[in-house]
């Protein structure tokens, strides 16, 4: 199988067959498999727990304090944690996820993305490409590609989340034709000094036919600015900087004068924003710096397309992107400058 798909637990008609997925949450799942084009006798379906909570259909029914945790278990949810006489479950599902092999896992709510990646917050992952959680893949014996959404019992709840599964239903059949977990490789300068800021206006901004342009601030100051004139490349001009002498970046006033200056060569071009009104304005008003070649604005346009879908930054990488969730960034090897 290629794909697998991972719900949370049984509810009252999977009890009654024996199977996930075969009630009302299996009728949205099915109506959300065909428009993406997904063959549902294609995939692997089960749950994290093959079984019925009780007395009710909540799985902080398995959940207990954490002297009654699985061992070396995260909590599920806050101070709640799965009771170690179910771990057969996780020893099940894990054992399954070894059998079928598949190239993606679509984890269907909390439960699910607590069991494969070790976090529960669902909506601030759904949609990303993740790697199992490191502990996971040592159990498994390799890493395993994971695309985590709601549940469609969500979507039973709360309609407007069906475009968005829709959507994370898509890019796991994208996502399902290999097993590895690619990143888009770019490179990104951070820290520059001005012969930096030279360096990168002759080899990568001039030559750009527009720029990508973002800013950070902190109360009335921008705190960094950073510019991309394509996928593979951008460059961060910092600012504000805590621990340097007066949290300024930059030594002197005449060197951050020259940084503003590039910074003002460079907001002359073409330029694509997320929210470009905010950071338009808050350039013009702050700092004088004008944008008059605006020509493109990530979130306007995303909503012009999915009016129904939220416009934040986070959720349209989840949408559009293959870059992993801001809940998973950590800080890599850097390769310096000098090398």
């Amino acid at each position: 199988m290629k794909i697998m798909l991972v719900g949370e637990a049984w509810g009252v008609e999977e009890e009654k067959e024996g199977k996930p997925f075969v009630g009302t949450s299996g009728f949205i799942l099915n109506g959300m498999l065909r428009i993406v084009g997904i063959n549902r006798s294609e995939t692997y379906i089960t749950n994290v727990f093959n079984l019925r909570p009780r007395p009710s259909n909540d799985i902080i029914n398995l959940c207990g304090g954490k002297a009654d945790a699985i061992p070396g278990l995260p909590a599920l949810t806050k101070g709640k944690y799965v009771r170690r006489e179910f771990g057969r479950e996780i020893t099940r599902l894990f054992d399954e996820i070894k059998r079928e092999d598949p190239n993606v896992i679509v984890a269907f709510g909390a439960t699910a993305a607590w069991a494969l990646l070790r976090t529960s917050g669902i909506r601030a992952i759904r949609g990303s490409v993740a790697g199992t959680h490191s502990d996971v893949s040592a159990k498994l014996g390799r890493t395993y590609k994971v695309v985590p959404t709601y549940h469609p019992a969500a979507v039973a709840r709360e309609w407007t989340l069906r475009p968005i599964v829709i959507n994370d239903l898509d890019k796991a059949k994208r996502k399902s034709a290999s097993p590895e977990v690619k990143r888009p490789e770019r490179s990104i300068w951070i820290e520059p000094t001005l012969a930096d800021l030279q360096l990168y206006e002759d080899e990568y901004v001039k030559p750009a036919s527009s720029l990508s342009v973002d800013i950070e601030t902190k109360g009335d100051q921008i705190t960094c600015i950073g510019f991309a004139p394509s996928p593979e490349s951008a460059i961060v001009i910092p600012f504000y900087a805590e621990g340097y002498p007066g949290n300024n970046y930059w030594s002197d006033s005449q060197s951050e004068l020259t940084a503003w200056n590039y910074v003002r060569r460079w907001c002359q071009k073409p330029s694509v924003f997320q929210n470009g009104l905010y950071d338009i304005h808050f350039l013009w008003r702050r700092y004088g710096i004008s944008v008059p070649n605006a020509i493109d604005d990530t979130m306007l346009m995303h909503h012009a397309f999915q009016p129904e879908m939220e416009k934040g930054l986070g959720f349209l990488a989840s949408i559009y992107t293959d870059e992993q969730s801001w809940k998973f960034m950590r800080k890599t090897d850097t390769i310096k400058k000098e090398n």
